[in-house]
């Protein structure tokens, strides 16, 4: 259960993380990075960022630009909310896959529909 002090600061930089990508889409390839989820722990020293990158097919390699560039985010994050926080968390981004999952799941819906009418047609 989060505490409103961990839920303010993970909205906080939902926020300003989004904007960031945003405005510098250009570092990133021109990919669209979206921040789905942040979540803070307890003691507000860790967040970790879930990020949805498209296309599909540039997802590694803009990851990996992400990750090289987490000390840089942090820094230019750090100067917006310097007056809000007093410590600026340690960041930890990684894949939101539930894109992916919900994907696979429709797929598998369709298919199994398929299979059902396919089923009722040969009775």
């Amino acid at each position: 259960m989060d505490s409103t002090r961990q839920s303010k600061v993970s909205r906080l930089l939902q926020k300003e993380i989004a904007n960031y990508f945003l405005h510098n889409s250009r570092d990133f390839q021109g990919a669209m990075i979206s921040v789905s989820e942040v979540r803070v722990t307890s003691d507000l020293d860790e967040a970790r960022i879930f990020v949805s990158i498209f296309p599909q097919d540039k997802r590694d390699t803009v990851f990996s630009d992400i990750e090289l560039k987490t000390k840089e985010i942090r820094f230019e994050i750090a100067k917006l909310i310097r007056f809000q926080l007093r410590r600026i968390p340690n960041f930890i981004f990684m894949l939101d896959e539930s894109l992916d999952y919900a994907e696979r799941i429709t797929q598998l819906l369709d298919k199994s529909k398929k299979t059902q009418t396919q089923l009722t047609e040969e009775e």
